[in-house]
């Protein structure tokens, strides 16, 4: 176990990062701040030339790859961070040095447990991308396919290993302050992020996932997922298809290629809505660098390393939120909140959704660049400690994607009305989903699976209350308070019990 003083050392050190790139002062000025990391932000501070404007993405990169990690969750908390803290840790996109191609060939020797020439024709070593956790080279294989390799960079396990166990420390103690922190519930976000790089670092499982989201994705043919070479993929090194193609963050190529941007907008909001409501699993890291425009106007994805997953209840939730406040329904928006116990039950369902009408209402119809984003989040920020919600875990993932999507979209096609574009999607699958026919067909489903059931049911209740054994049925007996006595008393109570049970069995059986 790490001892405290190491933690401490840890967290001044990258503190002092912090503070030469600006990026304490909002923790400073914040009145929910509690007053012991106040004075640590000023301690770690101390003689350092802040900068007017917070450069929160450089001192993330600067302290090390598992903090652009924490970076790219936390953008996705402006609850947290704040907005604009929130906005520009969205920059971070893993944009590092590149590790020597010598380390990476040895690397790949080691993954394969032979020479990677045995494998590939060619690998080029330079890297077309170089990110926090791995980065990739462009390489053709023994059989003349193109591929991208992306290889796990050598150490970064342990990297995380460390910085993670100091993030739950610093977690801990700060929850234990309770406050307005204890409601954000920091060491659920520390875990949830936790998670989501024990994912990362294990190269199969991404596969896996781009695998699966491939199959998913068979109704929407415009959205693309590279094929996974799995022969040459293994823990440490992932193999697949390469994608040729345009950026979706290199809108002026684009626009000179003749991409229509307004049809790239819908299909990305349409895929992701595909992913997140109809599949409830969705790629979790679109930003417009893993995204690509292919002729056609189809877009291909790469990067599965974060992938989400919602239950389908939560889905239906989702979706009628979503419909919700398309629709203006604000009352059925609230009771869906209350049904999900994303607010406590001792609040009010139409005050709840007053508030959520006076955030709503101002935003329906208008354009996503004629929106004040900032006003609509702090709106809701608001709602959340009015009404005593507490941080949803499983939806970090979702909201994280949402706020990508939106702006990549945004990016594409500035007067995309995101309302407009999810509603026929959202009203197509709340009317399949939860139709009369669909609520049918799940009562027979459910029915049949009882059905089932019903052997086995039988065979448990069987164990659980056997036939009744051949000796008759004991009579009642009557109830006698035990005296409660201890020590020496206790034994010699029962021996007399003992003594006086010998001598009437004797005169019964005796006379």
């Amino acid at each position: 176990m790490t001892a405290p003083a190491i933690h401490l050392w840890r967290l001044l050190k990258w503190g002092r990062i912090l503070a030469r790139h600006g990026a304490l002062s909002g923790i400073e000025r914040d009145l929910n701040t509690p007053t012991p990391v106040r004075r640590l932000a000023r301690i770690a501070r101390i003689g350092a030339r802040v900068p007017a404007v917070p450069r929160y993405a450089d001192a993330f990169q600067a302290i090390g790859p598992a903090a652009i990690k924490l970076g790219q969750t936390l953008a996705t908390r402006p609850d947290i961070v704040g907005e604009a803290a929130s906005n520009d840790l969205m920059r971070l996109q893993d944009a590092l040095p590149p590790v020597p191609y010598d380390t990476i060939h040895a690397a790949m020797t080691r993954a394969f447990q032979r020479d990677p020439a045995e494998l590939f024709a060619s690998i080029d070593p330079v890297p077309v991308g170089a990110a926090s956790i791995a980065q990739v080279h462009r390489g053709v294989t023994t059989d003349g396919r193109t591929v991208a390799i992306k290889v796990l960079r050598p150490g970064v396990e342990e990297d995380f290993t460390r910085a993670i166990d100091t993030y739950e420390w610093a977690a801990a103690q700060v929850e234990a302050m309770g406050g307005e922190l204890s409601r954000l519930r920091p060491r659920l976000v520390i875990e949830t992020f936790k998670r989501w790089t024990a994912r990362e670092l294990d190269l199969r499982r991404e596969a896996a996932s781009a695998s699966e989201l491939a199959d998913a994705m068979t109704a929407e043919p415009d959205f693309l997922v590279p094929k996974i070479d799995w022969q040459r993929t293994t823990g440490r090194v992932l193999t697949l298809e390469w994608i040729d193609g345009i950026k979706l963050s290199n809108r002026a190529a684009l626009v000179e290629a003749g991409y229509d941007m307004q049809a790239l907008a819908n299909t990305l909001v349409h895929a992701f809505l595909r992913q997140a409501i109809a599949e409830g699993f969705f790629h979790a890291d679109m930003h417009q660098g893993n995204l690509f425009a292919l002729p056609g106007g189809k877009i291909a994805a790469i990067d599965f390393g974060i992938m989400g997953r919602i239950d389908r209840r939560a889905r239906v939730w989702l979706a009628e939120i979503l419909y919700g406040l398309i629709t203006g329904n604000y009352k059925r928006v609230a009771e869906i909140h209350f049904e999900a116990g994303y607010v406590p039950p001792h609040h009010n369902v139409a005050e709840f959704a007053t508030a959520l009408r006076a955030v709503g209402e101002p935003m329906r119809g208008m354009a996503v660049k004629d929106m004040s984003i900032g006003m609509m989040l702090d709106g809701l920020f608001n709602i959340t400690r009015d009404f005593d919600m507490q941080t949803q875990p499983h939806l970090l993932l979702l909201q994280k994607t949402m706020v990508m999507v939106e702006g990549v979209a945004t990016s594409l096609d500035p007067d995309i009305n995101l309302w407009d574009a999810a509603a026929p999607f959202v009203r197509e699958w709340i009317r399949t989903e939860l139709g009369p026919e669909a609520a049918v067909a799940d009562r027979l489903v459910e029915g049949f699976r009882t059905l089932s059931r019903l052997p086995d049911l039988v065979r448990n209740i069987e164990r659980r209350f056997p036939n009744p054994p051949g000796a008759p049925p004991e009579p009642p007996l009557k109830h006698i308070e035990v005296l409660r006595v201890g020590g020496g008393w206790r034994y010699a109570l029962v021996a007399l019990v003992s003594a006086g049970a010998s001598l009437g069995l004797g005169w019964v059986l005796w006379g």
